[in-house]
């Protein structure tokens, strides 16, 4: 770190915030105790340090500029920025934060909010705490990173669309504005808490007012006494600056030089107009990016840093434009999405390559060298309980017998149930695997048809949508062994094969075969039948071949001893009376070959396992008939809410959880919304398969596999409450120890109260056949996150008792929600995915399906 600033000697090495104020011409560093307090009249630079689980430290700056911070602090913050992120290496993403409109990531860091100081804060002067002796007031907004800004203690500040926050000596009023969501009011009462604990030592009263709600209701007299006496707030006004940036046609793209910024005239962005010696910036409306080139000098990018500042101020956007900076080869998914076609980034294996080279050196010098241990499969469930798997043909699903159940077929699906119990608590895992050559229509049958039977069984139920080639390690630990065979049982994949007269698709006891054999340990191996071609073979596994009456155990040349292990004893389950001829790689007798076809290159690269990927949380919403994913950035258990789907994206399998409030009312519902999110490609460079493992996990039935992600409190689980999040919250916050009462789950949904049941009937034509136009038509129906329906424990009490009670005696009418609920039919009972009213024990249930009634929604 030669050159560079005193201040910054040393950071970046362990993850957690660094933070510097602008004082003068001085960097003075922010105390940890007092980190999230800024001031208006200052310019403050943060770096965030993340490790991941790959062992690499992502770095990320922002310089934060108040209000009423000074122009040459707001440059010196620039440059200081650029000449940090020079330090750790110039990879580092930098965002300039105004205040009133910083990103959702920046607020993550500070929770619950961040409530600036009018003032400065000078060399000699250490923040104080807050006054507690005067009125304030707040508004608030966000559903998951709040957005707190003082406003004028005055009637006119109120609205309908934002939550506000009155805080006086004795007592907190918190005044939700009827066109507020659930999830608005409820993060606004974390700010409620933060200001309860930080502004009165947890000494004072909290009241909550309803917008429109005056009639017998103490605090809302109170809290309009502040203003002099109650008076109606006029109506919003719609806000029209927020659809500019969707009329946009098109995002304009400068290079600059020299401070001059030159218009580039293209049609399409491509990747390739970027060179690697120059800086450009993309003007997106909302954001605005900086882009340098990674051939492009220090003092270069400290003058493109100010170009993007005159820029910014002459447009007269600098309070609302978000500046992004970027180096090449550190691109943000949101910058690469404003361009066609970027190339998807090259992961380079050179450490892989490089231990291998220094091993070979030292066992060359007479050095022993160990191998690496394998990595050891993670504990994600409890293997000791029962499996049971159903063939999926033709709409409905056989049983099949413990003898067959470990022997799946590449042109069938199937259903597999395992069951097992963990923390004292049953849990069923449903999987529907579809096999590479099987037809569409059982893929779709299958997913319907886990769904029926996932809601008939008693406990707690996940769902999961599996295929060929891209199965998680937990589908392998439930079968312990399994064989995966070429060919298939299902009706509609033999008239497949029959029409093409093609049985080489097919697997023959007498013919010739070849199989991969893998595995994680002993009690969780595979082997899984591959193309009859030499090609087929990798030097980092082993493979039985099967020539007739004759077998061939081929053992590559980079295989480990476990792998040795576990060909032997597949070749016991395979063909227990038939002894093996044992081959290693390069040693092939002609006959091995001939088998093959001949010889032919195959790949003879070390496989090593990727890193572990590290998760990422997306909420859904449907606006205006578009799917929208959300990151939620620095997720925790807390950011469940009960209203939202959220998608927990871990690359290679994806999560879809759904709270009992969201408005899906089935798990195949979830599993589109699923598959819309992978089409979109968020957090991608590109879209990826549609084929990637999903699960679905309904709020109240989380398991270990997915609560592993969080770090979770099993207690906040146990405290759930009948309600949406704001009044759970609100209990808890008010110190309501008693439990409500839970929604009945065991009620069955009225098929004329719900769209999904009736679209099933017999002559209903009018059911979506789209995984888009289902999941629309759910959202816009549910009015999901918004405009949640709820119900107060009192009517709770009287659904439980009453299944026949009608909608109006069970729900209360939000005035925020733009649907009737007269004009429009709803449940009784918010189950999420209702069972029958009378369910059948999981054993009969799976009887029933086995001779061919599946049990359909």
């Amino acid at each position: 770190m030669k050159g560079v600033d005193d201040a910054f000697l040393g950071v970046g090495d362990k993850p957690g915030l660094d933070i510097w104020c602008i004082v003068g011409s001085n960097l003075v560093p922010v105390e940890k105790s007092l980190q999230g307090k800024f001031y208006t009249g200052n310019t403050y630079i943060i770096l965030s340090t993340i490790e991941l689980k790959s062992g690499i430290r992502l770095h990320n700056l922002h310089y934060w500029v108040g209000e009423e911070a000074k122009e040459e602090d707001c440059l010196m913050a620039s440059d200081k920025v650029v000449e940090l992120d020079a330090a750790l290496g110039s990879h580092t993403v930098q965002y300039r934060e105004t205040q009133g409109e910083e990103s959702d990531k920046f607020l993550s860091y500070f929770k619950p909010c961040i409530i600036p100081i009018q003032g400065s804060l000078s060399s000699h002067v250490t923040i104080s705490g807050y006054k507690s002796n005067q009125t304030t007031m707040f508004r608030c907004e966000g559903e998951h990173a709040a957005r707190v800004k003082e406003v004028p203690f005055s009637r006119s500040s109120l609205d309908h669309k934002a939550v506000f926050i009155v805080d006086t000596q004795s007592k907190i009023f918190l005044f939700s504005g009827c066109n507020s969501s659930m999830q608005t009011r409820a993060k606004a009462l974390d700010v409620v808490k933060h200001l309860k604990e930080n502004r009165h030592c947890g000494r004072c009263e909290i009241a909550t007012i309803e917008d429109g709600k005056l009639v017998g209701d103490s605090d809302a007299g109170d809290f309009w006494n502040l203003f002099g006496g109650y008076a109606p707030i006029p109506r919003d006004v719609q806000d029209t600056v927020m659809m500019e940036p969707m009329t946009t046609s098109s995002n304009k793209l400068f290079w600059i030089n020299k401070r001059n910024l030159v218009p580039i005239e293209t049609h399409l962005l491509d990747r390739e107009i970027l060179n690697s010696d120059r800086s450009y910036i993309l003007d997106c409306g909302t954001e605005v990016f900086l882009w340098m080139g990674m051939t492009t000098l220090v003092s270069e990018r400290r003058t493109s840093v100010t170009a993007l500042e005159d820029y910014v101020r002459c447009e007269g956007r600098q309070s609302i434009a978000r500046s992004v900076i970027l180096t090449e080869g550190h691109e943000t998914v949101e910058f690469k999405m404003h361009f066609h076609h970027w190339p998807k980034n090259v992961v380079l294996k050179l450490y892989e390559a490089g231990r291998e080279k220094v091993a070979a050196i030292f066992k060359h010098q007479g050095y022993d060298v160990t191998e690496i241990p394998e990595d050891k499969p993670r504990q994600l469930i409890n293997c000791d309980g029962s499996l049971m798997v159903w063939l999926v043909d033709s709409g409905s699903v056989t049983l099949l017998c413990t003898e067959e159940q470990d022997q799946l077929y590449t042109g069938d699906c199937y259903i597999i149930r395992y069951s097992y119990v963990e923390d004292e608590k049953d849990y069923h895992l449903f999987f529907a695997w579809s096999g590479q050559n099987s037809v569409n229509e059982d893929r779709v049958a299958a997913a319907s048809l886990m769904s029926s039977m996932a809601d008939s069984v008693k406990g707690h139920a996940v769902v999961a949508q599996v295929f060929e080639g891209k199965e998680p390690e937990m589908f392998f630990l439930v079968f312990k062994s399994l064989i995966i065979f070429k060919g298939g049982r299902c009706t509609a994949y033999k008239n497949f094969i029959f029409q093409r007269s093609d049985r080489n698709r097919w697997y023959q006891k007498d013919g010739v075969a070849l199989f991969r054999v893998q595995g994680l340990k002993d009690d969780c191996m595979q082997a899984i039948q591959v193309d009859l071609d030499a090609s087929s073979l990798n030097s980092s596994r082993c493979y039985i071949l099967q020539a007739g009456g004759s077998f061939f155990t081929w053992i590559g040349s980079l295989s480990s001893s476990s792998d040795h292990n576990l060909l032997d004893k597949m070749m016991d389950k395979l063909c227990p009376m038939k002894q093996p001829l044992l081959i290693r790689e390069g040693s092939e007798p002609e006959r091995f070959w001939e088998a093959l076809g001949g010889r032919s290159e195959y790949s003879k690269e070390k496989h090593v396992k990727d890193w572990p990927i590290d998760p990422h949380l997306y909420t859904c919403i449907f606006e205006q008939g578009l799917f929208k994913a959300k990151e939620v950035f620095s997720f925790s258990q807390d950011d469940l809410a009960t209203e939202e789907i959220l998608i927990l994206d871990c690359v290679e399998e994806l999560y879809v959880w759904v709270g009992l409030h969201s408005g899906v009312l089935s798990k195949e519902q979830a599993l589109d919304i699923g598959k819309m999110f992978l089409q979109v490609g968020i957090h991608q460079d590109g879209c990826r398969s549609i084929e990637t493992t999903m699960y679905v996990v309904t709020e109240g039935n989380e398991p270990t596999f997915f609560t592993s992600f969080f770090n979770w409190d099993c207690s906040k689980q146990a405290m759930q409450m009948l309600g949406n999040s704001f009044e759970r919250k609100l209990a808890i916050l008010k110190g309501v120890s008693q439990k409500l009462e839970t929604p009945d789950r065991s009620l069955r949904k009225s098929s004329s109260l719900s769209w999904s049941s009736s679209s099933r009937r017999p002559g209903i034509s009018s059911e979506p056949t789209t995984p888009e136009q289902r999941a629309v038509r759910t959202f816009s129906s549910a009015s999901t996150g918004k405009l949640a329906r709820e119900r107060s424990p009192a009517a709770s009490a009287a659904a439980t008792l009453s299944p026949s009670s009608t909608p109006s005696q069970s729900r209360r009418s939000h005035s925020s929600s733009s649907l009737s609920w007269n004009s429009a039919p709803t449940t009784v009972a918010r189950r999420l995915f209702p069972p029958p009213l009378h369910a059948p024990s999981s054993e009969a249930a799976a009887h029933a399906v086995a001779i061919g009634t599946p049990r359909r929604q």
